[in-house]
């Protein structure tokens, strides 16, 4: 009978096809290591498998230095202009904005760092390449001001490719501009600590990333004037490995210390506690 007999169709599988957003992953430039961002995220945005410091904006250097919610952006009036006429100078400008924000290649902030005061400049090197012009100089001369009269201690996070040519010579002026604030913040004792991270070339290089009180860099950090063919072809000689790295440097006396970004606030709190003679939290006192 027709009916006692059950045909059998295949069964078809369940398989239901999960949509994986693109941005959860990412991908280490240095050791090729794949991972959730979040991951990343959570270790400061540090490689998990070779610990390699990747490049982070200045927002996010605000929010690793500074304690929740005491942040105070400054100078935001500040804007680059075209006073040069260089050519197609206003166009990367604008591109610049859309890519990195309107704060140009330095974003200044007052805040608390484990509860002391200070002043902090962070450079970005998403806005075309960190380079050092008149509002970066304006915007570092304007904080050691702010420190000058607080008797607040400066921070500056240095990221950069160098002085910004298209603005010429005013844009080396900078160099000796903030070079002047910094001299009167280390005649009153106020601490300025530069912190160098990857890369921090050039005319930056060449004047307030070298002139902290301590100067600090990030494992790996590419720190250096010219670049390693110049100086190669200049000496006619082959250079040493790992040449113009923060591990180099400080093996030749020309940083302090190499500091892990996890490490970084804590470092930093430390060292300005030591120099300004204010308590430690566990209650000690610098002499």
């Amino acid at each position: 009978m027709a009916w006692f007999r059950k045909e059998k169709k295949p069964r078809q599988p369940r398989r239901e096809r999960l949509e994986i957003p693109a941005d959860v992953w990412e991908k280490c430039e240095a050791c090729g290591h794949t991972d959730i961002r979040e991951k990343f995220v959570r270790n400061f945005n540090v490689c998990p498998n070779c610990d390699y410091h990747r490049r982070i904006r200045a927002s996010d250097y605000c929010g690793i230095l500074l304690d929740d919610g005491t942040m105070e952006e400054l100078e935001l009036d500040i804007r680059s202009i075209d006073p040069l006429s260089f050519p197609e100078y206003p166009a990367r400008l604008k591109k610049a904005t859309a890519n990195a924000g309107e704060g140009d290649a330095l974003l200044a902030a007052a805040g608390m760092m484990e509860s002391l005061p200070v002043n902090l400049g962070v450079m970005d090197f998403a806005f075309m390449g960190g380079s050092m012009g008149s509002v970066v100089g304006e915007k570092i001369g304007r904080l050691g001001q702010r420190s000058l009269e607080r008797k607040h201690p400066l921070i500056v996070i240095c990221a950069s490719g160098g002085a910004r040519m298209q603005e010429g010579v005013l844009s080396l002026m900078q160099m000796a501009k903030v070079s002047a604030v910094l001299a009167q913040l280390a005649e009153r004792r106020i601490p300025y600590i530069a912190v160098l991270t990857n890369p921090t070339t050039g005319g930056v290089s060449a004047s307030y990333a070298m002139l902290g009180d301590a100067i600090l860099a990030e494992p790996g950090a590419v720190i250096g004037f010219a670049g390693p063919r110049v100086i190669k072809q200049t000496l006619g000689q082959d250079l040493p490995d790992g040449f113009q790295t923060a591990e180099f440097l400080l093996d030749h006396g020309m940083v302090d210390q190499v500091v892990h970004r996890r490490d970084l606030k804590h470092t930093l709190s430390q060292l300005l506690r030591h120099m300004s003679g204010k308590p430690s939290a566990t209650g000690w006192t610098a002499s």
